[in-house]
C-alpha cells in the first residue's frame, strides 16, 4: 500500500479553494466570508489537536484510553445534539443513552464478528464515525419531534380525550421523527457509488488500496452507520417524547 505523505505546505495550498468559496460568497452577497474564515480556523485547530491526541492513543495502544476518548465523544455529541433540539424538554439523558447504546452495540458487534481487530487504530476512527452520525441523526429526529408536537397539539389532546395513552397519541409523531432522523443516511446509502464516492473509499484508493478492498470496507462502514443511527434515533425519540406528558397522560404546557 502506498503511503500518503502530505506536508503543511500542501494543506496551505488547498486554501486556494477556500478563497474561491469566499469569493463566491462575496460576489453574490451571501455574507459568509467571516463564517468561512472561522470554519477554516476552527477545523485546522480542532483537527490538529485531535490528531495529536489520536497519535498519543495509538502510541500507547491501551484500550482504556480508547474507551475514554469515545466516552468523551459521546458526551460532547449529546451536548451538541441537545443544543439543537430546543423544542424538546429534557433531551440530554435520552441522547446520552441513545449515543452510548449506538456506540457500544455497533462497535461491540463488529469486534465480536472479527470485522475489526480490538486495536486503537481501528476502534477510534470507526467509533468517531459511528458517534458523529448517530449524533446527527438523533438531533434531526428530535428537532422533528419538537416540531411535530408543537404543530399537533390539537390532535394530541383530541386523542388523549378519547382515551388514548400518551404512547398511543405520540406514536405517529415518533414514527415520523424517526424517519426524519434516518432518511438522509438511507438515501445516501442508496446513491453511494452512483453520484459520489464516500470518503473512506476515496481515502483508501488514494492510499493505494485495491478497489475491491476499498469497496468492502466502505460497505461495512455504511451498514455499521445505518445500525448506529437507527439505534440512537430510536432510543432518543422513544425516551424524549415522554417529557411532553405528565404521569397522568396529559400533555404538558409547551414553553
Amino acid at each position: 500500500m502506498i503511503a500518503v505523505n502530505l506536508s503543511i505546505s500542501d494543506v496551505l495550498a488547498s486554501l486556494a479553494l477556500v478563497a474561491v468559496a469566499a469569493a463566491a460568497s462575496s460576489w453574490r452577497g451571501a455574507d459568509l466570508e467571516a463564517e468561512i474564515g472561522i470554519a477554516v480556523a476552527r477545523s485546522f485547530v480542532q483537527l490538529s489537536a485531535v490528531g495529536l491526541v489520536i497519535k498519543l492513543i495509538f502510541d500507547a495502544d491501551r484500550l482504556f484510553f480508547v474507551f475514554g476518548l469515545l466516552a468523551i465523544m459521546v458526551g460532547l455529541g449529546a451536548l451538541t445534539a441537545n443544543s439543537r433540539a430546543k423544542k424538546v424538554p429534557g433531551t440530554l439523558v435520552p441522547l446520552l443513552i441513545g449515543l452510548s447504546l449506538a456506540a457500544t452495540t455497533t462497535l461491540g458487534l463488529v469486534l465480536l464478528l472479527g470485522i475489526f481487530e480490538p486495536e486503537a487504530r481501528y476502534i477510534v476512527p470507526v467509533g468517531g464515525m459511528v458517534i458523529g452520525n448517530a449524533m446527527t441523526g438523533s438531533a434531526v429526529a428530535l428537532n422533528r419531534l419538537g416540531d411535530e408536537v408543537s404543530e399537533g397539539v390539537d390532535r394530541i389532546e383530541a386523542a388523549l380525550s378519547l382515551g388514548a395513552t400518551s404512547a398511543q397519541a405520540a406514536l405517529p409523531l415518533v414514527r415520523r421523527s424517526l424517519r426524519s432522523g434516518m432518511i438522509a443516511l438511507v438515501d445516501s446509502t442508496k446513491t453511494t457509488g452512483l453520484i459520489a464516492f464516500p470518503g473512506t473509499m476515496v481515502g483508501m484508493l488514494l492510499a493505494g488500496a485495491e478497489p475491491v478492498d476499498a469497496v468492502r470496507l466502505q460497505l461495512i462502514l455504511l451498514y455499521t452507520l445505518l445500525g448506529s443511527v437507527s439505534i440512537a434515533a430510536l432510543v432518543s425519540t422513544t425516551l424524549a417524547y415522554r417529557n411532553f406528558f405528565t404521569d397522568d397522560h396529559q400533555l404538558r404546557e409547551l414553553g
